[in-house]
């Protein structure tokens, strides 16, 4: 739809329009186009949609980076993720996403690819972007201590490295391991195994803490052996699992501590002709598609990668609001879907 409006003399179409060129044909000053577009400040509202119209028309695109180095921050905030692979990771961006864009933010996503120097040269580059935060799921502490040295505000999601410097939002590891645990145990397992990819960051210590908890509770005396670190994708894994089921004592369950690591063991058990779960039961943490279009479906710990990514949001906006507020930690709950991947151990 033409408004009627001139376009502004000696205007050339093949080049980007400027913001003088949109108040001259509107026939308001550029503070008026500025306002109009941004929504910052008071603009009669027949105004503001004839310079929105004209802006249109002309194709015209607000210079963020000229308004970035007046504003010392943009509307946007950059997003780093371990694995964009990982469905976990792709419903988390999913959720900041939307949140970010009801706060009218641009998000800016990277993927760490769980390298340390991939992260640090991400978080590089959102600083020089003047991003107004930075949500992390970080390897290690190093990329949240740099974004707090620049003074950039930060949240740790999913893990937490920082612990007292920034903000962190995850969920209740530990009571959703226990849970799931104590499920295998009052089903009558003894021999149950923990396959699981790190130790080191708060995900796998508070899932193996999980773990540890519930064989305590039923007076289950723990066994290392059976607590298995089987690498970060699901070959590597597959072949751990293969190792395990070829005990000449393998475990009658086993709990996969994220849903790569399932796979892996569902892999391993199919190709050594063990039922599932008539022959080895099986859980996991990590609900993703996968396990319920399987049969049978795998009993699995249900995170909610979006809800998590948009309390993340929420988490960082109370930070710019906030900067001088303490360090906080906010736990989600995790609940249990059961499906038909457990049952009583198999008589021996």
């Amino acid at each position: 739809m033409r408004t009627g409006l001139a376009t502004p003399e000696g205007f050339d179409p093949a080049r980007r329009p400027t913001i003088r060129e949109v108040a001259d044909a509107a026939g308001v000053s550029r503070s008026t186009v500025s306002r109009a577009l941004t929504g910052r400040g008071y603009v009669a509202p027949t105004v503001r949609d004839r310079v929105r119209q004209v802006a249109h028309e002309l194709g015209y695109v607000p210079d963020a980076t000229a308004r970035h180095l007046r504003q010392q921050a943009s509307q946007s905030i950059g997003v780093l993720v371990s694995d964009l692979n990982n469905p976990f990771y792709a419903g988390l961006a999913a959720g900041i996403s939307q949140q970010a864009r009801d706060r009218r933010y641009t998000m800016m996503l990277a993927d760490g690819g769980g390298s340390p120097e991939v992260e640090a040269e991400a978080a590089e580059a959102f600083v020089a972007l003047r991003v107004a935060g930075v949500l992390v799921t970080p390897v290690s502490a190093q990329v949240s201590t740099y974004l707090i040295r620049q003074q950039i505000p930060v949240v740790e999601v999913d893990r937490r490295f920082a612990a007292g410097a920034c903000d962190a939002v995850m969920v209740d590891n530990e009571s959703a391991a226990q849970n799931v645990t104590a499920r295998l145990l009052e089903l009558g397992h003894r021999r149950i195994a923990l396959v699981i990819d790190e130790m080191h960051w708060t995900t796998g210590q508070n899932r193996l803490a999980g773990y540890r908890a519930a064989l305590a509770a039923a007076g289950v005396p723990a066994d290392d052996s059976l607590v298995v670190r089987a690498g970060w994708d699901v070959e590597a894994a597959r072949k751990e699992a293969h190792v395990l089921l070829g005990r000449a004592e393998p475990p009658t369950a086993i709990f996969a501590a994220n849903n790569v690591l399932a796979e892996a063991v569902w892999r391993a058990a199919a190709e050594l002709g063990l039922s599932i779960p008539d022959q080895l039961s099986l859980v996991a943490f990590d609900d993703v598609p996968w396990m319920s279009l399987v049969r049978p479906g795998v009993t699995a710990v249900a995170q909610d990668p979006v809800a998590l990514g948009e309390a993340a949001v929420t988490q960082l906006f109370e930070r710019i609001r906030s900067p001088l507020a303490p360090a906080r930690t906010v736990l989600l709950s995790a609940t249990v879907t059961s499906r038909g991947s457990t049952a009583p151990p198999p008589a021996r």
